[in-house]
């Protein structure tokens, strides 16, 4: 490219980011229509909710250590998995995550994402026994372990992408402001967006996120320059990958790109959000910024959602939700030509540290609370009263 091109291509990089920057910082519009029906409470510290493919239950990880079930509307007493005495919980530790294998259904396998008792985070395999409501404790195998420096930034959530592969987001390792430069450093996989095969044992590393001959980088490694990415999720009707990073002291953000593209830099901590962080000026070269950030005069942590794709809403079909966990409101947009538009905060029911959301079979949309309830979006008219 030539010094003419690329000055030219910067110039409309920083245009871009300045749109972006003022978009974001803009409240969106109330609207209403939806409500929410209680599906769940008493819960221990609810963190994630995920439904295997083409099954009717759900099954609701609290942080603790325990896989609980939902079925048939009503909360099994009995766990589908309990690891307590192997989890360290409490602050941003603990079982963080589920993920089933795509074939679940014939292979009886998935992965959870959890703190050891030492702090650091370990991907682990299981299967379901010859009883469906329980998992083989005894069949835990592992897949990945990442020491822990700090005991924040765990990242902690996997799930399987459209092409098969497993996605495990990895936090920076804690503390504050980065300070082993863990998410430009790609010798780690701290900070890091991971992309392993697990077919293979204990994993393989799948074409397309090699490094080649770059010396010390890490094979696993699909993205960096994350701080803390709690909540990912892909579109399957677009294909885009939408990622909810946790931001430091001014700026949280959405990043939104193919699900394809590899070796993508989200910039943190040259970044937080679309500002340079520590200094007036940073070099944005090669970064990729937020769709969508908001400041702490709106919240203080981002948690990331899904985009709706069920059939009882149509009217947030490709709907993105997400919230916060110190203010509680749920807001929404949809991802058109680059850019977040139909910015909607809607008018639900303040909720308690919102810690997640989640999405069953068939695509209908779920909340999280850290008071122990779970809630299912559902049209306005008609709808359950909330708890």
């Amino acid at each position: 490219m030539s010094a003419r091109r690329f000055a030219l291509a910067g110039l409309i990089a920083l245009a871009a980011l300045g749109a972006r920057a003022r978009a974001a910082t803009l409240k969106p519009a109330p609207a209403d229509g939806l409500a929410l029906e209680t599906v769940a409470i008493g819960l221990e510290s609810p963190v994630h909710l995920i439904s295997p493919p083409g099954d009717p239950r759900l099954f609701i990880v609290e942080q603790r250590g325990r896989i609980r079930v939902v079925e048939g509307g009503k909360l099994l007493p009995a766990p589908f998995l309990d690891i307590t005495d192997r989890v360290s919980d409490g602050g941003e530790r603990g079982l963080l995550s589920l993920a089933f294998h795509p074939r679940y259904a014939e292979n009886g396998v998935f992965f959870v994402d959890y703190t050891d008792r030492k702090g650091d985070t370990r991907v682990e395999r299981y299967r379901v026994s010859r009883d469906p409501e329980r998992a083989e404790r005894d069949s835990a195998r592992l897949v990945l372990h990442v020491e822990q420096p700090y005991p924040n930034h765990n990242g902690g959530h996997i799930l399987f992408g459209p092409d098969g592969m497993l996605y495990i987001g990895m936090g920076d390792g804690g503390s504050g402001g980065d300070p082993h430069r863990n998410g430009q450093n790609r010798g780690t996989l701290l900070g890091k967006l991971l992309r392993i095969d697990v077919n293979q044992e204990p994993y393989g590393i799948p074409p397309g996120n090699r490094f080649g001959r770059e010396a010390g980088a890490r094979q696993e490694i699909w993205a960096w320059g994350l701080r803390n990415p709690w909540r990912m999720c892909f579109d399957r009707a677009t294909g885009l990958l939408y990622i909810a990073d946790v931001g430091q002291n001014q700026w949280e953000e959405i990043d939104i790109v193919p699900a394809t593209q590899a070796r993508v830099n989200y910039g943190w901590n040259i970044m937080e959000g679309a500002h340079c962080f520590r200094s007036q000026s940073c070099a944005r070269e090669g970064l990729t910024l937020p769709v969508l950030e908001y400041g702490h005069d709106q919240g203080c942590s981002i948690t990331g959602g899904l985009v709706y794709r069920g059939k009882k809403l149509p009217q947030v079909v490709g709907c993105y939700f997400y919230s916060d966990y110190c203010s509680g409101w749920v807001r929404s947009f949809r991802y058109a030509n680059g850019a977040a538009t139909d910015l909607k905060e809607w008018r639900l029911p303040k909720l308690s540290s919102v810690t997640s959301f989640g999405e069953d079979a068939e695509g209908e949309l779920y909340i999280l609370s850290q008071d122990g309830s779970v809630r299912r979006f559902v049209p306005a008219t008609g709808a359950t009263p909330t708890k």
